[in-house]
This record gives C-alpha cells, sequence and structure tokens, in this order.
C-alpha cells in the first residue's frame, strides 16, 4: 500500500519561502501599476494649497490605460501552424478554441503591458483527458524563480484568497504540482478527500511559461509600458485638477465685499459658514445698508493658459508612446487619408508587430506543453509551433482590396487561397467559402446526365456477366 504524502519536503518549504517573498517584494508596484491603467491614482501633489474639501477636483486623464488598450486590441492571432505544413493546423486550432484563447491572448498582451509580465499555465483536464486545460494567470498573483543557466524556470508559484478568505496556491515544480494553503504552521499540502493535492506529472519543464514586455539582457522581470507615460500623466492631472479648481474660483467672476465681517456669513440656523463655501454661495445678502456695505466682482479670468499647457501634455504624451496626437484629442475639421492614417500609426504598429513576435514564441511554448499534456510525447526538437497574427495596422479596406485586385488581375502573383490570406480570414471561413465555390461548380444538368451515364454504365456491366437486373434492364431499353 503506498503511503500518501500529507506534508512539504524542507526543500519544498524553502522553495515557497523564496516565492513567497518575491510575491511581496513586487506586490507595491502591481497595486501601483493597477491604479494607473485603472485611472485611480491618487495625486502627491496638486500645485496650491488645496484643502482636503475640494478633493472633489481632483481629475485624471487616463492616458495609460487608453495606450495599453490600445495596443492589446491590435495583437489577435489569425492561425496556428506546425512545421513542414501548408494549412493551419486543426488540432492546434481545437486547442486554441476549446481553452477559449481568442479571448485570452487579448487579456495576455494587456495584462504584460500592464505589469511586465504575465504567465500561461497547462495542465491536466479531469473532464476531458485529450484536452488539456491552457490558462492565462494574472501577474500579481504569480511569482517565479528563474534558472539563468538553462533559461528556463526552476519553479512558480501561484497564490489568491478563495471564497472564504483562506491563502491557497499552487506551487509547480519541474517534476510536480502540488496544491497547498496557508495555515498558522505555514505553507502546508492540501488535500481535500480523495484528492491528495500533488500531481507527479514527470514532464521534467515547469508547466508554465513567462511572457515578458521590454525584457532586457540579465533582467527576468520586464518593465511595464506605462513607464514612460505615467509621470507625464501626473503633470497633466495636477495641471486639469488646479484648472478645475481656477473654474470655480476664477472662471466664475470673482467677488468683493466691503464692510462686511465673519458673523455676516451664516447658515439659516445662524452657524458660521467655513470661509470657501460662504465663497461659492451664489448670493451674497447682508442686513447692512449700502452705506455700510459693499458688493461687486471681478473680471473673470482666462483659463487658456491651462488649455495651452494639457495640449503640451498630450505632445509629449504622443511622442514618448507613438500613439499619434488625434488620440489625444487633437481633432481636425478633415479625416485623415488612409496612407496617412498607416504612416502617423507606423510607430505603434512596429512596438505591437515586435511585441506579437516574443509573445508569439512563448505561445509556442505553451502549445508544445499542450501536446505533450494531450499525447505523452513532446513535439519535434528544432521545430517550433508557429504562430501568426493579423495586421496590427488600422484596417483601410479600399486601400488593401484595390492592392489585392491588382496583384491577382493580369498576371496573378497571388492564388485565390493567398488572396485570403492577405485579407485576413481565418480557417472557419476559408472553409465555408471552399464549400460555396464546391455549390456553385455543381449544375443540376450536367449532374442529372452523369447519374443516367452512371447507370447506363452499370447495367451493360451487369448485362455482361448476366446480372442484369429489371430496374437496370429498363435504363438500357
Amino acid at each position: 500500500m503506498v503511503e500518501l504524502r500529507t506534508s512539504l519536503t524542507d526543500d519544498e518549504r524553502d522553495m515557497l519561502g523564496k516565492l513567497n517573498a518575491k510575491h511581496h517584494k513586487t506586490a507595491a508596484r502591481d497595486r501601483m501599476l493597477d491604479a494607473y491603467f485603472e485611472g485611480a491614482q491618487r495625486l502627491k501633489h496638486i500645485g496650491l494649497a488645496v484643502p482636503e474639501e475640494l478633493r472633489m477636483f481632483e481629475l485624471v486623464a487616463n492616458w495609460p490605460g487608453m495606450y495599453v488598450r490600445e495596443l492589446a486590441r491590435r495583437g489577435k492571432i489569425k492561425a496556428i501552424y506546425r512545421p513542414g505544413r501548408d494549412m493551419s493546423d486543426t488540432e492546434m486550432q481545437e486547442a486554441f478554441t476549446s481553452n477559449n484563447l481568442a479571448a485570452q491572448v487579448s487579456l495576455l498582451t494587456q495584462e504584460a503591458r500592464i505589469f511586465g509580465r504575465c504567465f500561461g499555465v497547462v495542465g491536466t483536464n479531469d473532464e476531458d483527458a485529450e484536452r488539456p486545460l491552457i490558462t492565462i494567470e494574472a501577474a500579481q498573483q504569480i511569482s517565479v524563480l528563474v534558472d539563468r543557466g538553462r533559461r528556463r524556470l526552476a519553479a512558480g508559484f501561484r497564490q489568491f484568497r478563495d471564497d472564504n478568505g483562506e491563502r491557497v496556491g499552487t506551487l509547480l515544480l519541474p517534476d510536480k504540482t502540488i496544491q497547498v494553503v496557508a495555515g498558522r504552521g505555514g505553507w502546508a499540502i492540501d488535500s481535500v478527500g480523495s484528492d491528495d493535492g500533488l500531481d507527479e506529472h514527470g514532464l521534467g519543464r515547469v508547466p508554465m511559461v513567462m511572457f515578458l514586455n521590454r525584457q532586457r539582457l540579465g533582467k527576468w522581470h520586464g518593465g511595464s509600458e506605462m513607464t514612460d507615460l505615467m509621470g507625464i500623466t501626473d503633470a497633466c492631472a495636477r495641471t486639469l485638477t488646479n484648472m478645475a479648481v481656477g473654474v470655480e474660483t476664477h472662471a466664475v467672476p470673482p467677488r468683493w465685499a466691503l464692510g462686511m465681517s465673519k458673523g455676516d456669513f451664516v447658515d439659516k440656523d445662524g452657524k458660521p459658514l467655513p470661509v470657501w463655501q460662504s465663497y461659492y454661495q451664489s448670493i451674497w445678502a447682508s442686513q447692512k445698508g449700502p452705506k455700510d456695505a459693499a458688493l461687486g466682482q471681478f473680471t473673470a479670468t482666462d483659463l487658456r493658459n491651462f488649455h495651452d499647457t494639457v495640449k503640451l501634455y498630450a505632445e509629449l504624451a504622443s511622442s514618448v508612446t507613438g500613439l499619434p496626437f488625434r488620440y489625444f484629442g487633437a481633432n481636425s475639421a478633415n479625416p485623415a487619408a488612409e496612407g496617412a492614417i498607416r504612416a502617423d500609426e507606423s510607430r505603434i504598429v512596429s512596438n505591437v508587430e515586435d511585441f506579437n513576435t516574443q509573445i508569439g514564441v512563448g505561445l509556442s511554448w505553451v502549445m508544445a506543453l499542450y501536446e505533450r499534456f494531450r499525447t505523452g510525447e513532446w513535439p519535434t526538437p528544432g521545430e517550433p509551433i508557429s504562430i501568426q497574427w493579423r495586421d496590427p495596422a488600422t484596417p483601410t479596406r479600399a486601400e488593401e482590396a484595390d492592392s489585392i485586385q491588382k496583384l491577382n488581375g493580369g498576371n496573378p502573383v497571388l492564388s485565390r487561397e493567398g488572396s485570403w490570406d492577405e485579407m485576413g480570414w481565418d480557417e472557419e471561413r476559408k472553409a465555408r467559402e471552399r464549400s460555396y465555390f464546391e455549390e456553385e461548380g455543381i449544375d443540376p444538368e450536367v449532374s442529372r446526365f452523369q447519374r443516367e451515364l452512371d447507370a447506363k454504365r452499370t447495367a451493360t456491366e451487369q448485362a455482361s456477366t448476366g446480372e442484369l437486373t429489371g430496374d437496370n434492364a429498363a435504363v438500357l431499353n
């Protein structure tokens, strides 16, 4: 009888300690990056000595979130190919569809751009062994140890709180995966009923792939795509906040009062009003006569200096991100032409293409892990699975169709299906078009003539062998 293990080894506890320490080390910065992406960061300084009561005027332009979302929406997978095959691989495509990776890859791109890293995990599927599970995991929940010599993961740890508030986690090692739970004595194996919380898969690899953004040589933590934009966003937010306060204190004509004291500024119950609240009252009144008190207002202040400053920050943001200036609210009377749009977006298109190349390598590793779990064998070494991406440039249908028509007319350089590839059609759409062409090629009269010819041929063969039936004899008459 094999005795089930119920406790962690010393090496596993040591590994968990290191991974947990890395998690806490990055937690504070991850929270800050998440706040910038959501546009929820608080300003450290709002320029003027504004009372706490005026925090309601704090205004943030969420440029980091807009920038990351714009990059993420341009990264869409078109097809997955095995080495040596001309057509998209149906098994890989099935894995892609069954794990909803069309939506998950977009989240992977977004999270990697925000936090500088994201993770893909492959595991067994208890409900369907033929379709292993592929999940994209949040960077805030994952910490890893990297074997720098082999340039691969040595261990990974995912931890979170469940609905009951308990800290639970998954320790991923090269030959096993362990479910753990945090208790008073530290981490322990989380065994429930017949599930001992231990999966001895024997892969020899950690079933996790790390995706890094802005990776540098010798560093394995990546960098946020928002880093260059955060300081400019803060500066613009301070200007917007000061402007919001200025709208209330200067854009509305400032008022003055002579011959009045604090005792004149009271509410309906006779209690003194704060100075700032008294200032915002739309009507001032006093029981003093015209000889004792005087009220008036100054000329309103022009706030165009704030407008020009915000425009300057938008130009700086455009320069560091590569986003066209129109993305920051600069509108022109005439829309940009198709060619101008592509030229204007050349930097972000190159950014997305470079990122897709890196992410594509990681996704090919994920699919290799999927095949290992599904078949028990690794794909052929040196022949990576290929990921094809859609064109990240803004679609300009007229220009694209005109180009394809010229390439496919006269002396064609593209086949029919090559044209479909250029148009970005996926395998399902191409299969549907093939069936349409087959149906169009069927002529009812030709089909009837073919059936009659086949029937006569069959009857002739039967007559020569003496096996002619009545129905077929009628065909010969």
